[in-house]
């Protein structure tokens, strides 16, 4: 599986972003995907992940605001962030877990096999 992440750059606070994440290969169905960012000087960490069932999860600091999605005819997973904030600045990743199960996709990174190259979110005050 190749991840190909697009869709970030530079927005004021408050405004919005959608990021993209395009999967080649046929388990793209088959796999759970996540959403991690790493700001810099910073671990990576959760932002979103979505089940092959297409149950979503959310870290704490983006319930509510940012919304992921899945299109398994497309091969794209997607992340709509609104109301951007400031400490939203920093490299999104995608990735994805070919070994997960149906309803569950995990939240620690270190499951997942395969990364997209990331894609740089700036979040101005």
């Amino acid at each position: 599986v190749q991840l190909q992440a697009s869709g970030g750059g530079l927005v004021r606070a408050g405004g919005s972003l959608r990021l993209s994440c395009a999967a080649s290969g046929r388990t793209f169905s088959r796999a759970a995907m996540g959403w991690f960012r790493q700001a810099p000087g910073a671990e990576r960490e959760l932002v979103a992940t979505i089940s092959r069932a297409g149950s979503a999860y959310y870290a704490d600091s983006v319930k509510g605001r940012f919304t992921i999605s899945r299109d398994n005819a497309k091969r794209t997973v997607d992340l709509q962030m609104n109301s951007l904030k400031p400490e939203d600045t920093a490299v999104y990743y995608c990735a994805a877990d070919v070994n997960a199960i149906l309803y569950s996709a995990p939240q620690d990174p270190g499951y997942y096999d395969y990364w997209g190259q990331g894609t740089l979110v700036t979040v101005s005050s």
